[in-house]
């Protein structure tokens, strides 16, 4: 984005029409008219406060102190009313700006996590970088700084309505000179300073990000960097990143600086030239000198009512850049959403390969899945997401139920990625996949995840709506070797960093327990037991068997063929070949 212009208004109301127009379009339409019907009252009350402020000055350059006195207890009696009235206004301004955001967020939150849009955002070549920041602090930005714009806008029509007709009585020639000057402002600035503040505003995001995610990788793989001894490298990368941050600010602060020096010149004449004008009425004796405040007072409300784009031209380009790198974002969500819904799985009837939209040369193809009471892949060939490798070709077979399958094979033959199609992660290639509904089968990753919250929280995962006493966990934690676990930390609702107290082969086996627990019909595994010695590993996969889960296991040890059925050889040059063990 490189200009202030229609296109950010449009990506604007693409955004915020979702929350205008939802279920909680009355409720957020009622507080926005209590905050109007506040502004009103607040912008009335102000007329009348410049208007008295004036007669204040004429009473004591006559020495009428009964009018003075009179006008003071107008004056504050106006006053009481207000200071509360502002006050309202703007706690039902953020309380709508804070139901807003909550709602926003919710909104990016589920398409974030609904149909793995998380995951194709990791795995393809978009540019959408730190989508962290953009639902914590780019969804906050949009709805306070779009309350804020659209108030003051409000705001300063009927500041302009209010108080032009003040000036009008006072001055006509003020009211238009006033419109002249505005106008021509706020072409200068927005010609002069609108591309390259956008634009270093919109890298100046997105540089800050960087640095803060550098950052939290390091926390994240602390214990990996430390024996690399890598601290001067990452030490590098990160001052690197901090680098560029403060590059692009020295470049900002010049064309701020440009700006500042514009404003503020631009700013001073209001100060001055309500006096100028008046002057020769007042010492002609046809106006009082208390009109001097009054004019000034009026003009200098109506001038920075006209002059928004000007005073807030810095805050408007920092918010277009925000609201560019959200409206990417949701857009990026959006396609992942409309992919989805074309590749919902079919009834076992249907058998016919989608085929996917055609590109310059080729036409290319996704893999079909269909649900079933079964694990089986037809004809599958098997691709890279961009589709410039094959993995697999015209590979079919079938899991029986009950039983295991072991999947061997060199590094890089594709092992790892059968089971993301199996997943459904990776759809790129051709044939036909069956399997059961996915709340039926439970994926062991190869790298144990451990979500934040209690032990009992990191067994439950992902089903944590199960309800199972403390004495079922322990006998779980028992079956796969952790029986002191719970004592050890101190019970099963303690809270801790469980990547990092935990050894990997503990890890393994508490995502191993997940299974034991939940005794899912069918059971993905990729390398769970990698970290594990013999013994540990032979015992984990005797409770599997026990209880009767089928189950496809990824992995590259020798040992591990006396506990499946059948074992799938892939090899690097996309052929197979299936084994059934005696």
């Amino acid at each position: 984005m490189d200009r202030l212009n229609l296109q950010v208004f449009r990506q604007f109301w693409a955004i915020a029409k979702t929350y205008w127009f939802s279920e909680e379009k009355w409720q957020a339409r009622g507080l926005l008219l209590g905050v109007v019907l506040f502004l009103l009252a607040y912008t009335g009350l102000s007329v009348v406060l410049n208007n008295k402020r004036g007669v204040l000055i004429s009473a004591l350059s006559a020495k009428d102190e009964s009018r003075f006195w009179e006008t003071v207890v107008i004056f504050i009696s106006v006053l009481v009313i207000y200071a509360p009235l502002l006050a309202g206004y703007r706690y039902l301004r953020d309380r709508l700006s804070l139901q807003w955001r909550r709602w926003l967020t919710n909104r990016f939150v589920d398409n974030y996590f609904g149909d793995r849009a998380y995951y194709n955002l990791s795995t393809s070549d978009v540019d959408i970088d730190n989508p962290d920041q953009r639902i914590a602090e780019d969804v906050r930005s949009f709805t306070q700084e779009s309350l804020t714009f659209l108030l003051v806008l409000v705001e300063s029509v009927l500041s302009v309505i209010a108080f032009s007709g003040v000036l009008w009585g006072i001055s006509r020639s003020l009211v238009l000179f006033l419109l002249l000057y505005a106008l021509v402002g706020t072409l200068v600035t927005t010609v002069v300073f609108g591309k390259p503040l956008v634009r270093l505003n919109f890298e100046q995001l997105k540089k800050e990000a960087d640095f803060r995610f550098s950052l939290v990788r390091i926390r994240e793989n602390a214990e990996a960097i430390a024996f690399y001894r890598g601290e001067e490298q990452e030490a590098t990368q990160v001052k690197y990143r901090f680098l560029e941050v403060f590059d692009n600010v020295k470049r900002l602060l010049l064309w701020e600086l440009n700006l500042n020096v514009l404003t503020n010149a631009y700013e001073f004449i209001p100060f001055i030239l309500p006096a100028l004008v008046v002057a020769p009425a007042i010492f002609a004796g046809e106006l009082e000198v208390g009109k001097v405040s009054e004019a000034q007072g009026a003009f200098i409300r109506v001038f920075f009512s006209l002059n928004l784009v000007v005073a807030r031209f810095q805050a408007l380009t920092t918010f277009g850049a925000g609201i560019n790198r959200l409206y990417s974002f949701a857009e990026f969500l959006e396609q992942v959403e409309l992919a989805s819904a074309e590749l919902e799985p079919v009834e076992p009837e249907q058998t016919q390969p989608i085929e996917a939209t055609e590109t310059a040369a080729t036409t290319l193809t996704t893999i079909q899945t269909v649900t079933a009471d079964r694990l089986a892949l037809e004809h599958l060939t098997l691709q890279t997401p961009s589709y410039q490798r094959t993995l697999v070709e015209d590979l079919s077979i079938e899991v029986p139920t009950g039983q295991g399958l072991l999947v061997m094979g060199a590094s890089g033959c594709g092992k790892s990625s059968l089971l993301r199609a199996i997943a459904g992660l990776w759809i790129a290639g051709k044939g036909t996949i069956v399997r059961p509904d996915a709340d039926q089968i439970l994926f062991l990753p190869q790298r144990p995840y451990m979500v934040l919250g209690s032990l009992r929280d990191q067994i439950l995962y992902p089903n944590t709506h199960l309800e199972a006493d403390d004495q079922h966990l322990t006998q779980i934690l028992e079956q796969v070797n952790l029986a002191d676990l719970a004592e050890r930390f101190g019970g099963f609702e303690v809270e801790r960093d469980w990547a990092d107290v935990l050894s990997l082969g503990e890890q393994q086996r508490l995502t191993f327990a997940r299974l034991l627990l939940q005794k899912p019909n069918y059971a993905i595994l990729d390398e769970a037991t990698s970290a594990l010695d013999a013994d540990n590993e032979a015992r984990l996969y005797q409770h599997l068997r026990a209880i009767g889960t089928t189950f496809l296991s990824v992995g590259h040890r020798s040992t591990l063929t006396q506990y499946h059925q059948s074992v799938l050889e892939l090899s690097q040059d996309k052929t197979w070949q299936l084994h059934n063990q005696s």
